[in-house]
């Protein structure tokens, strides 16, 4: 992620004798008689004397040809992935996430299993206040839900982390040095070293530990569907985090999150939403710690063809902190989630995707990877 003081350098006729484009490639062949020949100057070939070449497809051919148009077959589009920020400075204060439609499901649970993993470099260095953390972090997480009724459902997610050294900022100098931009932050710090430490303008130091895995705080929740198309979760996480101080929130959170979806046309569809947070102030840094939150959410799914979906979707979350003068805690997330689906033949979804920080002075984690399965 590049922050404040972060620089970035950026560096319809064819002519032909047969039909018009589109309607066959084939030349009119002319009959081996030379009839036109035999003919006064001022007239043209007779057509019957054309003979037209019509090509025969083996079978094996036309069912390649079949399964060809079955792919580029409409699909309908469906929705979203889920998407929750990865940064320990916002998965340690707020439990607002994006909550995408959940269709009717009766009679049995839905799983999804999703892996997040992120390379996170933010610097910032504002008079006597100083913020570092270069990481790279892991979330494998594990939801279930089921229909209560036809417009009830409960929910259920688990999750365990890690935040380590790792091994992603080679492939990140390279990726990065391809799209023409320089990342001082990176450049200025050793590869694969982990570092997690802030200083505050009150003279307060803070120095946060890697750890290889611990549990993540649990999240429990109940949505209703007004309608197809509206529905509203009431989540709250619980203080169940194993991690070292600064990776769980350490209380619990209460979220409401309303997700509004839309069938654009057969291919398109769009979902957005609102989500209100609350999580009390814990720790240390309690008193610069923002308690009441909201996010926005917008995104759309395109079909392309088959079972194969791309989709982008933005997030925004308001500040976690204030009066740091840290700009990567004090600052809005601005986040856009993008990436490919695939619908299995049972109608689960493989889900492939990237996570780009577009507000380079905030939170946001600079590149995100993500993997998911929906059953």
């Amino acid at each position: 992620m590049v922050r404040a003081g972060k620089r970035l350098v950026h560096s319809t006729q064819t002519g032909r004798a047969s039909s018009p484009a589109g309607d066959g490639k084939e030349e009119p062949i002319a009959a081996r008689v030379n009839h036109g020949s035999k003919l006064r100057p001022a007239l043209e070939p007779c057509q019957e004397e054309y003979l037209f070449r019509v090509p025969r497809f083996q079978s094996s051919s036309a069912r390649i040809v079949l399964g060809l148009l079955a792919l580029t077959t409409p699909a309908r589009a469906q929705g979203l992935p889920a998407f929750s920020p990865l940064n320990p400075v916002s998965s340690s204060r707020s439990g607002l996430y994006f909550q995408p439609m959940r269709k009717p499901a009766p009679g049995r649970w839905v799983a999804t299993m999703a892996m997040d993993y992120g390379s996170v470099i933010e610097s910032n260095q504002e008079g006597a206040a100083n913020y570092v953390l270069d990481s790279e972090v892991l979330r494998l997480s594990l939801g279930m839900s089921r229909d209560l009724s036809a417009r009830a459902f409960v929910m259920a997610e688990a999750s365990v982390g890690g935040a380590y050294a790792g091994f992603m900022d080679g492939f990140l100098d390279w990726y990065h040095g391809a799209l023409g931009i320089r990342m001082a932050d990176r450049q200025s710090r050793p590869r694969d070293r982990f570092l997690y430490e802030l200083r505050l303008p009150d003279g307060r130091s803070i120095q946060r530990s890697p750890s290889s895995l611990f549990l993540g705080d649990l999240r429990v929740g109940l949505g209703l569907r007004s309608t197809p198309e509206f529905q509203t979760v009431v989540s709250a996480t619980l203080p169940t985090s194993t991690g070292p101080a600064g990776y769980g929130r350490g209380v619990p959170s209460v979220n409401l999150v309303s997700t509004v979806g839309a069938a654009v046309n057969s291919r398109v569809r769009y979902e957005g939403s609102l989500g209100l947070g609350y999580t009390p102030g814990s720790g240390g840094l309690a008193s610069l710690q923002h308690e009441s939150f909201f996010a926005v959410t917008s995104g759309l799914r395109v079909a392309v063809w088959g079972h194969n979906s791309v989709y982008a979707n933005l997030f925004y979350h308001s500040p976690y902190y204030h009066g740091t003068t840290l700009p990567s805690l004090d600052r809005r997330e601005l986040s856009l989630d993008f990436g490919w689906i695939v619908k299995t033949r049972t109608g689960g979804e493989w889900r492939v995707g990237m996570t780009e920080d577009l507000e380079p002075a905030g939170p946001g984690v600079d590149l995100v990877l993500r993997v998911g399965r929906t059953f």
